[in-house]
């Protein structure tokens, strides 16, 4: 018998035996696209046969015009008389009317002098001289511009608003930090919040409590509170273990562990998230003028509405500043949080913000038996004639006529027609399934399959709501401002990138167009490109740029120094180590610029509503105006949809990002 030789087994070289399966588990998009497309082989035919193609169905679609309607009719006819209304919200707004008024008498007794020394002296006890010289010279420059009254009614409005959001936000971030199931409660209503745009607050607030400051105050505080729940949830959850266990051996109770480790050890995120906060009132306190809020926003609204851009300036100056001194003291604040007091030891601690209280009083006094409680008229600067004959110059020789292009008009005709038109139209035309299967192939592969369900869902509901062709208009639109902002913003950060001397001429540019009111943006474009949706596209274009500039720049300047010597002493070009190291390494934060592209985009698009973009956001603007709860709430809801697909599309997910690295 013969005896059967083993044959040596060859080895296999690498990238040759592997069976498709071993490929996809290598490639888990791959995979998933594959499943997609084999899911969509058998579910198209069923369901293109039973309800077809094109726009959504009808027969999918819910009626909500009449419940809504009769929940508006009730609140009209019981608003005066219910006890719901008279004794609970009535009590409300009568405190929010009296605080604000109570703040606002506080500044004026204070007096202009009074004002601009305290601001000084708390910037100076935070973050330093530098800092307490530009608070008193942007306090200065709002009287100067004949805005101080406006500015203090802002101003009183403001602290309000931010003390009850700050409030709200540390209740609902101490729930969500201290319990998982309050956090997974609370995180959907959080994210629906922060997309729903800020217009879609305004209506069902005016319905409860009128036109005023209350209806003002309340819708900024709802819009506002988020962040500081979000940033408290997130600084109490991340406390460091080691500290907790320490405490816990200790025998500390629950209480205590809050109190002497966890809130101390997020102090940091507490600041950053009153810093958010503020931002965000500030934002909304303009917005909210639209409702009677008064003070600058007011002025805005009403040069928007004459398109005077002189005026507009004029109050957008102040509110530029307000944001800036507010931005840049909470920072300051949050960057010394846990490192020694410096400057001299007298001054240091209670003895520091003492003198700065005796100095304060001293003024106001001074001023007060002066009467100088009011910026004096004869003291101001007039910058509307001349800013008005800027603008009629750049009108009469850029809105058209201009050799080449032709002029800023037919750059916009030219957008809308090449650029807005056609997206529109092909977004439209595509059956409405096919529309959902490009959403879940866009979200599946860069997160989970909880991530596409999530981005189909909205957009289905976008359909059940009965307004998909105004969605899809609104969308076009978008993507159409996003592609402009991600071409200007990563080309304007690759430059700041590799030049410091760039990055700081951009920095105070950026920071006066990140802190603008959005509603100043739409003033001069619609002086330069008339109105229309090309103008709110543009609007939108330059609101959302600075943050694309910023998050890019300093992505890729935070890639590590090691990787980039690498590629240098490889012999790899400046254009090498762009593609081939430092875009690659930057990639979780050019994500984040589209993120924030899209979410900032999508607000100015909404309110460009009022220049005449159509589709969802002149519908939230209509319902608004007409006091319709039907069609403004339908259409913000449709827009947190539109908002909440576009986010899970362009953010890959925390496990995904992990995968990657």
């Amino acid at each position: 018998m013969a005896t059967a030789q083993a044959t040596p087994a060859r080895p296999v070289q690498p990238g040759t035996g592997r069976g498709p399966l071993a490929a996809l588990r290598e490639r888990p998009a791959a995979g998933k696209l594959l499943l997609l497309a084999l899911a969509a082989a058998v579910l198209v035919p069923l369901v293109h046969g039973r309800w077809g193609g094109g726009v959504w169905p009808d027969a999918l679609t819910a009626d909500l015009s009449g419940p809504l309607g009769s929940v508006t009719d009730w609140i009209v006819s019981n608003r005066d008389s219910h006890p719901l209304f008279l004794y609970f919200f009535g009590h409300i707004s009568n405190a929010v009317v009296l605080s604000v008024r109570g703040v606002y008498l506080v500044l004026l007794a204070l007096g202009w002098a009074g004002v601009t020394v305290l601001a000084a002296a708390v910037a100076w006890r935070v973050a330093g001289i530098r800092l307490a010289l530009t608070a008193a010279a942007s306090f200065l420059a709002c009287g100067l511009l004949g805005m101080w009254v406006p500015t203090m009614q802002t101003l009183a409005l403001m602290v309000v608003a931010v003390l009850a959001s700050v409030v709200l936000g540390l209740i609902l971030g101490l729930a969500a930090g201290l319990s998982d199931r309050i956090f997974r409660i609370l995180r959907p209503v959080l994210d629906t919040m922060q997309v729903l745009p800020a217009f879609a607050y305004l209506l069902p607030v005016v319905l409860v409590f009128g036109v005023g400051v209350p209806g003002a105050v309340l819708a900024t505080v709802v819009y506002a509170a988020p962040p500081m729940a979000r940033l408290t949830a997130l600084g109490l959850r991340g406390a460091d273990g080691g500290v907790m266990e320490a405490v816990t051996s200790l025998g500390a109770t629950g209480r205590q562990r809050l109190l002497t480790a966890r809130l101390p050890l997020a102090r940091k995120e507490l600041l950053l998230g009153l810093n958010q906060t503020i931002m965000m009132a500030l934002s909304m306190a303009v917005i909210a003028s639209v409702i009677g809020a008064g003070g600058l926003g007011d002025r805005v609204y009403q040069a928007l509405s004459a398109v005077d851009v002189g005026a507009a300036l004029a109050a957008g100056i102040p509110i530029v500043l307000l944001a800036v001194v507010l931005d840049r003291t909470t920072e300051a604040a949050g960057r010394r949080v846990g490192t020694e007091p410096t400057g001299p030891a007298l001054l240091r601690g209670w003895r520091g913000w003492g003198l700065a209280a005796l100095v304060t009083a001293a003024v106001a006094l001074v001023g007060r038996l002066t009467d100088g409680r009011v910026w004096p008229d004869d003291v101001t600067v007039a910058i509307a004639g001349p800013v008005n004959t800027a603008k009629d110059w750049m009108v009469d020789h850029l809105y058209t006529g201009v050799p080449v292009v032709g002029g800023t008009a037919d750059l916009a005709s030219h957008f809308t027609s090449g650029v807005l038109n056609p997206l529109r139209s092909g977004l439209t035309s595509l059956p409405w399934w096919s529309v959902l299967l490009v959403v879940a192939a866009l979200a599946w592969p860069i997160g989970t399959w909880r991530t596409a369900a999530t981005a189909v869902l909205a957009m289905a509901a976008i359909g059940v709501l009965g307004v998909w062709e105004p969605s899809m208009d609104t969308l076009s639109q978008v993507i159409a401002a996003v592609a402009v902002t991600l071409v200007l913003g990563f080309s304007i950060a690759i430059g700041a990138a590799r030049s410091a001397r760039l990055e700081k001429l951009l920095r105070p540019v950026l920071d006066v167009f990140q802190t603008m009111p959005q509603f100043v943006y739409l003033i001069p474009v619609v002086a330069l490109f008339g109105v229309g949706r090309a103008p709110a596209a543009a609007a939108a274009v330059v609101y959302a740029l600075p943050a694309v500039v910023r998050i890019t720049t300093q992505g890729l300047r935070g890639v590590d120094p090691a990787a980039m010597e690498g590629a240098r002493s490889l012999g790899a070009t400046p254009g090498q180590q762009l593609r081939q190291v430092q875009l690659p390494l930057a990639r979780p934060s050019l994500l984040l610029a589209v993120n924030q592209a899209v979410v900032l985009v999508l607000a100015v698009v909404i309110i460009g509503g009022l220049v005449g973009s159509g589709a969802l956001g002149y519908d939230v603007v209509f319902g608004l105006a007409q006091g319709d709860l039907a069609t403004g709430l339908v259409a913000g809801a449709a827009i947190v949809c539109l908002g909440l697909m576009l986010d899970r599309v362009t953010q890959p997910t925390a496990r995904r990002q992990r995968q990657e690295s």
